[in-house]
């Protein structure tokens, strides 16, 4: 499988990670969680996945919900 360029977004608690999943199963955006690549040291071992050009309005959500995000990441995976 080739590697595509994804926006990974990490967090400090698995709360924050799980909320992070409600929120955009909840509002149609689009990712997945997945383990936190091995690429990134972050809190809580998830991380949410998406393609890059979502990126803003995945930010502009965690912003408007509250969820604390340790780092935002362009990978390929």
């Amino acid at each position: 499988m080739k590697p595509e360029k994804k926006v990974v977004f990490t967090f400090p608690t698995t709360t924050d990670a799980i909320y992070m999943e409600h929120v955009c199963r909840t509002d149609g955006c689009g990712g997945r969680m997945i383990p936190t690549p091995t690429q990134i040291t972050a809190g809580c071992g998830l991380a949410w996945s998406a393609p890059p050009d979502i990126r803003q309005m995945l930010e502009e959500e965690a912003k408007k919900y509250s969820i604390r995000v340790d780092g935002i990441y362009e990978l390929e995976l």
